[in-house]
């Protein structure tokens, strides 16, 4: 199955000059996500995490199901301010500015391997930030994976030698 037959492009989204690839298509596919589902699950099973962080907000819809399917725990990695409790968080650098995310302070095991998920990658900015957070709480990051990677924007080379899959790639 092809999957890109299952993603919607956006002209214009959610700027004017940005094409958005919409993945609500694939979601709403019952077969076309279930293929997604076990494509990723035998990536992100070569890996032998033992948890799966999911980047706010859509990577939380790829992680959170793979972890079950795979018999993992799951954690989500979210905007300041979104988690409760004691969290632990990480700054990094935007175009025009900065951000933070959090994870909380209990939720990665010191060791433990984890593969970060999202749904796309872009620019890497968000993945790499992840991934250092990730490590900072002093996880083993082991693997990153997302369904879509926007090649022409060169997100894997900001993740730091850790090995990135994804299921389709968009060289445009």
């Amino acid at each position: 199955m092809d999957l890109k037959d299952h993603i919607r492009s956006i002209p214009d989204f959610p700027k004017e000059g940005i094409l958005f690839y919409d993945i609500s298509t694939l979601l709403a596919h019952p077969d076309a996500w279930q293929v997604a589902l076990g494509r990723l699950s035998k990536i992100v099973g070569s890996y032998q995490p033992d948890i799966l962080a999911g980047i706010e907000s859509r990577g939380f819809l790829v992680a959170a199901p793979l972890a079950s399917r795979l018999g993992l725990g799951f954690t989500m990695i979210r905007k300041t301010g979104k988690l409760p409790g004691d969290t632990i968080g990480y700054e990094y650098d935007l175009e025009y500015g900065t951000d933070t995310i959090e994870i909380q302070s209990d939720a990665i095991e010191k060791g433990q391997r984890v593969v970060v998920l999202d749904d796309l990658l872009a620019t890497g900015g968000t993945m790499e930030a992840s991934i250092e957070l990730l490590t900072k709480v002093g996880g083993n990051v082991v693997g990153a994976a997302c369904i879509i990677e926007l090649t022409f924007l060169n997100g894997r080379d900001k993740l730091n030698g850790v090995p990135f899959e994804a299921l389709m790639a968009y060289d445009e």
